[in-house]
């Protein structure tokens, strides 16, 4: 796919045919560009990853080599749901990496978000690197890029991991094919390609992972906590109806305490913020009206099981003036 402007005679995929017809010029694309060579993809586990896994999948088969990174950031249980999906049911040519105090020795102490993603991103592109110097053949990186994220790369809104920034050694030539899609048309594409819905339709996760809801310098204990109570957020919403019918929702936990009370004796510690938002193309959004009872079980039980947690807000604040997340 040449060039990182959408035409603006490029048709909204949003049937199964327009789809069908998306990828099988993705295909040829991919087969002329990519040749007898290998290709190696970041593959997170999301969306836009996934998706672009299955076209490589069906363009070049076993000459795709995909690398999940468990960086220390992502959400729990995603590792070994990644590893479960696509290498033991998926049959996909996976190499799993255990970088978790590579990533966080590198972020100590940093506290500004765009230079936090800068690192999380220049330190995949290495961790590519030393893969690939393992391997045979390996001309291509691919990237799960969508065009909102180079919209906002462009603006100036925030850095993203998967446009620019490329270090100058970088010997792999990009492969991008579903970049000048937005989040709806990369869903359909996904379903017309035959990925499970659970795949298809999860919420979206930024490149940057929980790096980004772990407010200011990533410190480990606030890092466990984001997990916890985010597990506790997804979990809920998908016992009351929402799993699916809420674009996105996670929780973000910033550098600061506040006073509280737990056994009768004061407390010391961070409050949690919940964020739940509903957009089709992620360029505006609005709040999920949530019911107050669930929001208030919610708060209980994060307050009750998570450590160092005695406070949570919840976000009503649509895109704009607020971004979907808080860095």
């Amino acid at each position: 796919m040449q060039g990182n402007v959408r035409p603006e005679t490029m048709e909204r995929i949003t049937t199964p045919e327009l789809a069908e017809a998306f990828i099988a010029e993705q295909v040829k694309e991919l087969q002329e560009q990519i040749g007898d060579k290998k290709v190696l993809l970041a593959l997170s586990g999301g969306v836009d990853s996934s998706v672009v896994a299955a076209l490589l999948i069906k363009a070049v088969g076993q000459q795709l080599v995909c690398v999940h990174v468990n960086h220390g950031l992502l959400r729990k249980g995603e590792p070994e749901q990644v590893v479960e999906v696509f290498k033991n049911q998926m049959n996909a040519n996976l190499i799993y990496v255990d970088a978790v105090d590579r990533f966080l020795d590198k972020l100590a102490g940093v506290a500004e978000p765009e230079k936090k993603r800068k690192i999380i991103g220049a330190e995949f592109i290495r961790v590519f690197e030393e893969e690939a110097r393992k391997l045979d053949g390996i001309e291509f990186l691919a990237q799960g890029t969508i065009y909102p994220d180079i919209l906002e790369s462009d603006d100036g809104v925030k850095a993203h991991h998967n446009v620019g920034g490329l270090p100058e050694d970088l010997q792999f030539e990009l492969v991008e094919p579903v970049k000048l899609l937005f989040k709806d048309e990369v869903r359909v594409v996904g379903k017309a390609l035959g990925l499970p819905d659970n795949m298809v339709f999860r919420q979206p996760f930024p490149g940057p992972g929980l790096g980004v809801r772990c407010l200011g310098a990533i410190t480990r204990d606030r890092l466990e906590a984001v997990r916890e109570s985010d597990a506790i957020l997804r979990e809920e919403f998908a016992k009351n109806g929402l799993e699916g019918k809420v674009w996105q929702y996670f929780t973000a936990i910033p550098d600061f305490k506040g006073v509280g009370i737990k056994d009768g004796k004061r407390t010391f510690e961070y409050p949690v913020f919940i964020r739940a938002v509903n957009t089709k193309d992620a360029m505006t959004a609005t709040v999920e009206d949530v019911p107050f009872e669930l929001l208030q079980h919610i708060t209980k039980r994060i307050t009750t099981e998570v450590e160092n947690v005695n406070r949570v807000l919840y976000d009503l604040t649509p895109k704009p003036s607020a971004t979907i997340e808080w860095e």
